[in-house]
């Protein structure tokens, strides 16, 4: 019996024009609350920017920043910080990648330097609501919760496997997919995220469901009892999943899926 649901949201439960059927939304999650069955945000993205996406519903738990921070609108349930001697390791190692460009993701807001093109700033204000620009990381003065990286599309992979052995210890390269990159803290990801806030709420893995299409998904998909990957996901990600759903993000798949799973 499932007893939670955790959604990825880019790729997953969002369109790419980050809206979704609110109308049908609205009745899976009175029928999910009927039934005492919880629904969780899991993403990559900044609680702020998640919150935006449900302004009706101000009681959904968010596990934001790739599972480094877990919060509701009452209540912190995890906060994974970098030291200051973490963030300065990652940013020397960063600057052997010149195709890189870097975004510190804190509690309070995210940090971009202002000396980047404005096309970047722009684009990384579509999905982080609180976003700073500032002349040197130096300027910080927030509890990072994650490094962001933008690269080229086609370096992501090579890249990721590159970062591996200089953080060894320090962070964990996840892709994102996109040419998006999260160095996140050594077991801190959605699976285990999923796994603490469970037992605060008292439900195992085995009674959740979890929904995504990247690779940062891959760990919870296989943690949960019932893993289904999207129909638009990777051969590595669809090799892991219990189920897959009819239709892509666009044609609102997860919803199509909850609406046979609450039959």
């Amino acid at each position: 019996m499932i007893k939670l649901v955790a959604v990825d949201m880019d790729g997953t439960f969002l369109r790419a024009d980050q809206s979704y059927d609110e109308a049908r939304f609205a009745q899976l999650f009175a029928e999910m609350t009927k039934r005492k069955m919880h629904f969780v945000v899991a993403s990559g993205n900044q609680y702020f920017h998640l919150k935006a996406s449900f302004p009706d519903y101000p009681d959904l738990i968010y596990i934001a920043e790739n599972g480094a921070y877990i919060r509701d609108a009452h209540q912190i349930y995890q906060k994974a910080v970098f030291t200051q001697a973490q963030l300065t390791h990652m940013l020397n190692v960063l600057k052997d990648f010149p195709t890189c460009k870097v975004l510190l993701s804190g509690v309070n807001s995210a940090y971009v330097l202002a000396d980047n093109d404005q096309a970047f700033i722009d684009d990384r204000h579509f999905y982080y609501d609180q976003l700073a620009t500032v002349t040197s990381f130096d300027e910080v003065d927030d509890e990072i919760l994650k490094i962001g990286i933008t690269c080229p599309d086609d370096e992501t992979d090579q890249i990721v496997e590159a970062l591996r052995e200089p953080l060894k210890g320090v962070a964990e390269p996840t892709s994102r997919g996109h040419g998006d990159i999260d160095l996140i803290h050594p077991g801190i990801h959605k699976a285990a995220a999923l796994a603490s806030l469970g037992n605060w709420l008292k439900v195992d893995l085995e009674d959740m469901a979890a929904f995504g299409d990247g690779g940062n998904d891959i760990e919870m998909l296989k943690a949960v009892g019932l893993g289904v990957a999207m129909q638009n996901v990777t051969p590595a990600v669809k090799a892991i999943a219990d189920d897959e759903t009819a239709e892509d993000n666009e044609g609102q798949g997860v919803l199509n899926y909850l609406e046979h799973l609450l039959k």
